[in-house]
């Protein structure tokens, strides 16, 4: 067979392809008599009230002197990790707002960062294709660095999240973008599990943010160039529990709904979107219209406590909360005062709920607090 016969094979199936996604998707949308919006419309349903001192800047977190890429959250509240393309990680007492560590990166090109459940150690990982591994107990040299206490190299690609288990400090999981996910066993440092790849269910592009559910730490959600979301089983690598289509542009990250049982997304499409791991079904569409100008794309997402705020950072510096049972905007963070300057490129809530911190391409993080009644919503 031909080469010129072969390009036209694979262009008939690639429309074959295409047709089929296209049918399916219209199938689905059949199958949607309503989303939550609607639903809650339809309840008599209340957005949530949310003016400027419900949630004010309190602190500024500054002493990178590059852009600030990731950011992760203690689950004692307290404490927070931040990495930025100044090639350090630094450790923050959020209440104080002091350094406690401020580590020197091998890799200057860093991406994602995050605290073990103990808040003992913390890994992050970028354009080395490694992930590496802090104990913030152990002894500086004698310049004040801390020294890498495991390296978890395996990717063909850039190591672009990164998530430990829930209550395990001796797993983790990272995205990458060689196109797969990869279970780690920290003690040993090898892979335990490695999701797509070779096989057919996995993503198709970069992969570039992954979620562990909290209620099932064996499910996790991962987000990808491919514009899809897939959901896993660590027990059963070979093959995506389900995909979810929708998304008109790369998932820049993904989260788990407070109950496990939705995750939400957000895209370079500029939207935040709501989906059902059991019905595998899109529940809510969060979208601001921005008149004739293209929409900002959407950096990172958080959930309140109970969910029913969504917070969601853009790439033109806004900072949205929405209500996600009437996916109305009821605050946009960027418009007041003490705002970022720059790009919003990741955000976090506290553990208890009571603070979300922002970090940003200006170099600077903040922390802003609930005030009164809103404290866990």
């Amino acid at each position: 067979m031909s080469v010129a016969e072969l390009k036209e094979r694979h262009m008939a199936a690639t429309e074959t392809v295409n047709s089929l996604r296209e049918r399916l998707k219209q199938k689905r949308l059949l199958l949607l008599d309503t989303d939550v919006a609607g639903y809650a419309r339809a309840q008599g349903k209340s957005p949530v009230t949310f003016g400027p001192t419900d949630l004010v800047c309190c602190r500024t977190l500054q002493g990178h002197t590059g852009k600030v890429y990731s950011l992760d959250w203690t689950t004692e509240k307290n404490r927070i990790v931040s990495a930025s393309q100044d090639g350090r990680l630094i450790v923050w007492n959020a209440l104080t707002s002091q350094k406690t560590h401020a580590i020197k990166l091998p890799c200057a090109w860093v991406m994602t960062c995050a605290f073990s459940p103990s808040g003992q150690s913390v890994a992050c990982g970028g354009l080395d294709s490694v992930c590496s591994i802090f104990n913030l107990n152990s002894p500086t040299d004698k310049d004040g660095n801390l020294a890498m206490s495991k390296m978890l190299s395996g990717h063909k690609g850039y190591v672009s999240s990164c998530q430990y288990v829930p209550d395990e400090d001796t797993h983790l999981i990272t995205s990458s973008g060689d196109q797969t996910c990869v279970l780690w066993d920290i003690t040993t440092g090898l892979r335990t599990s490695v999701f797509g790849g070779e096989f057919q269910s996995g993503h198709t592009a970069d992969v570039l943010s992954v979620s562990i559910s909290g209620s099932n730490s064996r499910m996790f959600v991962s987000g990808s160039c491919d514009a899809t979301a897939r959901l896993w089983d660590t027990r059963a690598a070979s093959r995506a529990v389900r995909t979810f289509h929708g998304h008109e542009g790369d998932v820049n990250t993904v989260r788990f709904f407070p109950d496990g049982n939705r995750f939400g997304t957000g895209s370079d499409d500029g939207t935040c979107r709501l989906f059902d791991i059991r019905t595998g079904h899109q529940l809510q569409v969060y979208y601001q219209e921005h008149g004739d100008n293209e929409a900002p794309h959407v950096t990172s997402i958080a959930f309140s406590i109970s969910g029913r705020l969504l917070f969601a950072g853009y790439s033109n510096g806004d900072c949205y909360v929405w209500d996600t049972l009437l996916a109305k905007v009821v605050l946009n963070l960027g418009s007041l005062q003490n705002s970022h300057d720059s790009r919003i490129s990741c955000l976090g809530l506290s553990a208890d709920g009571s603070a979300l911190c922002t970090g940003s391409w200006d170099t600077n993080l903040k922390i802003w607090a609930f005030g009164g009644h809103r404290r866990v919503i």
